[in-house]
């Protein structure tokens, strides 16, 4: 019988200029036919029941009315747009909603379809089970407005008002994302396996499971979430009484918090489970890209996450059948708890993130170091981040006239007992919000030390009276720390180490 893919819904964004890729399922041989502004495509069902018709590039435009047929039963979609679409990736602060977004309540109160955007909400669940597909079946593609837009990811939607604003097009979000993921939850098994080094995630886990039978997996996680249930109840109560009370001080009370739960075959945080469970269930929609923000739950193997990070880019392109497929990397920002020591664990992330943007071919990278808080791994205000990663896109992928970048390390000397550091992106010099900070100096030992920042023009000259000799530097080499100097664009120095 014939089936369509459930992101085919009413109301969904085609991507222009694009071949556009419809498919599904339906009985082995059988002709499927796929309509649309006035083209027809056809292709037959193959040995694995499967279907898929290329319909060719359409300009922007709508609304269309698309149907797919097999001469025995037929789907009709209407309210069709064609403009750009984007896959959002990556994990809770992608994830946070507009209406939970510090600009949030007052965006929804008056927003409706003038926005010119769209979302498509890809199913959370972490196992494929009867539910999946029933619950799968009732996602859909919706219009903006007040209601309809609450749990929209916010850095996505931000992203998308100034980007339909400005090409002046429907822009639709395929959002693709979980709160508190590895990024090894969004690629397939053989990744991990065929490199040594990501094959660590891959054995830890199964060090966990192993000698477990499935029902006994099932067992244990359906107690977890039967427990975690409880007290999120529990901790709710607690919170509308007391929304200052100390995480610690909670747990001491109401019992400890089992997050993530007993990791397993039925836990969404699994290596490779999110990848089977939601990647491949909106693959190969066509997309104009992917932004992706992720990066804060790798923060444990940092060493490992430039790897990780260049074989999700790679997996994903593979799989779309394009390897140049847009990725806009969200750079991580600053951010501690105020009880914990700087582990300089997120330093290294940025690193792998920006040697990312750097290496591999048609990548974006929004900085966004200015927009962390210090004790809140979800920093409440979006906008900068979604016109950031916007702009990226505009300046990489549009062939627009943007500032998109903020200065970017570009190379030093060694000079008069300091070293002298030139910049990409930045004409016309820096701004300052502050004095010049972030700066440190190391010699032949190692060691860094706090150095001292003289700006002139668009070159830097730092030094430090403990170092004689320099031979290393590097800015804002922390987890948190104050921001203060920005381009002309008002996007910050990225940081850097040499």
């Amino acid at each position: 019988m014939l089936k369509v893919a459930n992101i085919f819904t009413d109301n969904m964004v085609l991507q222009r200029d694009k071949n556009i890729a419809v498919w599904g399922l339906d009985d082995k041989g059988r002709k499927v036919t796929v309509t649309l502004n006035g083209v027809s495509v056809s292709a037959a069902a193959d040995d694995n029941n499967k279907w898929i018709c290329t319909l060719p590039p359409m300009s922007a435009g709508g609304e269309y009315e698309m149907t797919v047929s097999d001469g025995f039963n037929s789907f009709t979609f209407k309210g069709i747009m064609i403009g750009e679409v984007w896959l959002c990736g990556g994990q809770s602060n992608m994830e946070l909603e507009l209406q939970n977004e510090v600009h949030g309540k007052d965006v929804l109160k008056d927003l409706d379809e003038s926005c010119n955007v769209r979302f498509y909400y890809t199913q959370k669940r972490g196992y494929i089970d009867e539910m999946f597909y029933a619950d799968e079946a009732n996602n859909c593609w919706a219009k903006a407005g007040a209601e309809s837009s609450k749990a929209w990811s916010a850095v996505g939607f931000y992203f998308a008002r100034k980007l339909a604003r400005e090409l002046g097009v429907t822009v639709g979000l395929i959002g693709c994302n979980w709160g508190g993921t590895s990024a090894s939850a969004w690629v397939d098994r053989a990744t991990l396996e065929r490199d040594s080094e990501l094959r660590s995630y891959l054995d830890e886990y199964e060090e966990k499971i192993a000698g477990k039978s499935l029902s006994q997996q099932l067992k244990e996680y359906r107690d977890y979430e039967r427990y975690a249930a409880e007290w999120d109840k529990k901790a709710g109560e607690v919170y509308a009484k007391e929304p200052k009370i100390g995480w610690d001080e909670l747990q001491e009370r109401i019992g400890k918090n089992l997050w993530p739960g007993p990791m397993c075959e039925y836990n969404p945080f699994r290596p490779t489970g999110l990848f089977d469970t939601m990647i491949m269930r909106v693959c190969p929609y066509t997309v104009k890209g992917f932004l992706y923000y992720q990066g804060e739950s790798d923060d444990h193997k940092p060493d490992s996450y430039y790897r990780l990070l260049c074989s999700l880019i790679g997996l994903w392109r593979e799989k779309w059948g394009d390897d140049e497929l847009p990725f806009i990397i969200t750079q991580l920002p600053m951010f501690k708890y105020k009880a914990d020591p700087d582990y300089k664990h997120w330093c290294k992330i940025r690193a792998a993130q920006m040697k990312a943007y750097k290496t591999v071919k048609n990548t974006g990278i929004a900085v966004i170091l200015d927009c962390g808080e210090l004790d809140n791994i979800h920093p409440v205000d979006k906008i900068p981040v979604g016109e950031r990663l916007c702009l990226q896109a505009e300046k990489l992928f549009y062939g627009m006239d943007v500032d998109a970048f903020g200065p970017m390390y570009r190379s030093h000397i060694f000079k008069d007992g300091g070293i002298e550091l030139s910049f990409e992106h930045a004409e016309g010099g820096f701004d300052l919000k502050g004095e010049a900070q972030g700066f440190e100096i190391a010699g032949a030992d190692g060691e860094f030390v706090s150095a001292d920042a003289k700006i002139d023009g668009e070159r830097i000259f730092i030094s430090s009276d403990k170092v004689a000799e320099p031979r290393k530097a590097r800015y804002n080499y922390f987890n948190y720390a104050e921001v203060t100097i920005f381009g002309k664009s008002g996007i910050p120095l990225a940081p850097f180490e040499i």
